[in-house]
């Protein structure tokens, strides 16, 4: 049986093959984060999925997929780590990324967030501001609640 952290690897390498293929480039970079919200744009609306659009089938596979696609982003911008508890029953919610300061953060739920609210969650946006989170020293205002 595969691990949380194995899932969210899994299905970030997945849903990045299925953006790539459907116009929206993601090869894990900051800008491709531009494309996850470029993606709920056009496949959503007021928290709900667009009737026959990607999201209208397997909401919650495609959104902890999206998740662990941003999640595997900062991992790789910022040298974070994932970490899961196996026997959480929301585990899937609560997977988390860890900066090497110590600052944590939960992608899927921003994502979650991002559907939900719409552009106000923006994914680039947050993808930019670890930038500062994931620095040497976690920032004054939070330790770990991002």
């Amino acid at each position: 049986m595969a691990t949380l952290v194995e899932d969210a690897q899994r299905y970030a390498e997945w849903i990045a093959k299925a953006l790539t293929s459907s116009g929206y480039p993601a090869d894990f970079s900051l800008e491709s984060l531009r494309e996850i919200d470029r993606f709920f744009d056009e496949h959503s609306s007021g928290g709900e999925p667009i009737s026959d659009g990607f999201l209208s089938e397997q909401l919650g596979k495609r959104i902890f997929a999206l998740g662990a696609y941003t999640g595997e982003v900062l991992c790789r911008a910022y040298g974070g780590r994932w970490q899961a508890d196996d026997n959480d029953p929301e585990g899937e919610m609560n997977l988390a990324v860890v900066f090497p300061n110590g600052s944590t953060v939960w992608p899927v739920r921003r994502v979650m967030k991002r559907f939900k609210n719409g552009p106000e969650d923006c994914v680039y946006g947050y993808g930019r501001a670890m930038r500062d989170y994931s620095g040497p020293e976690p920032p004054p205002w939070t330790k770990g609640s991002y």
